[in-house]
């Protein structure tokens, strides 16, 4: 295979979810668009000089400000607290949310070295203290690093007096009781709502 075509495959296979047939369709189909690969290249290449971290929250931002913290309808008492930035999208897409964010930058995993100091928390406590926040939603991975840095989180906020809630987790629409591991099942039993 021709080298400069091969070095792109070899690119496009690092990304999350391409594999080698996938990498081929999308070189190939650059290949044939010229005007598409340019400005394919050109976004890719100006990504990092035109994103950076929001300056409040953490979230991706082209300007100082990401759009959820520049928007004046927010509820600003409410904070969403999530590892990463591409997790926002997720708890945006379900419309129930309408305040604001935090990005911790990852989980508490001791396996990994990352420990509470490596993490956004104390720019949270201090967002709490300055602006007013009245609750903290911790919407983090239902796992064991996720648990642990939930635990971390709310042990941090409890001297701030903020209420902290963590979001109800549980049994997956469409899946039968039974095929529910018993963690997921009790989870979703204490997260029950009144009907």
């Amino acid at each position: 295979m021709i080298s400069p075509l091969e070095e792109l495959l070899t690119a496009l296979g690092r990304l999350p979810g391409i594999g080698r047939r996938s990498a081929e369709r999308i070189a190939f189909f650059l290949l044939a668009k010229p005007e598409e690969s340019r400005q394919l290249g050109t976004a890719i290449s100006t990504l990092h000089e035109r994103v950076h971290t929001c300056n409040r929250c953490g979230n991706f931002a082209a300007d100082e400000l990401c759009p959820i913290c520049h928007d004046g309808k927010r509820d600003r008492a409410t904070v969403c607290v999530v590892a990463r930035p591409w997790e926002i999208q997720s708890v945006e897409r379900t419309g129930e949310f309408r305040g604001t964010y935090h990005v911790l930058g990852g989980l508490v995993s001791p396996s990994a070295g990352v420990g509470p100091d490596n993490l956004a928390m104390d720019a949270l406590v201090r967002r709490v203290q300055e602006d007013g926040i009245q609750e903290v939603v911790l919407a983090l991975e239902p796992n064991m690093e996720g648990d642990l840095t939930g635990m971390h989180m709310a042990r941090k906020l409890r001297p701030t007096g903020v209420r902290v809630t963590q979001i109800a987790q549980g049994v997956p629409v469409g899946r039968d009781l039974e095929s529910a591991d018993e963690v997921t099942l009790a989870r979703a039993l204490r997260g029950r709502v009144q009907l």
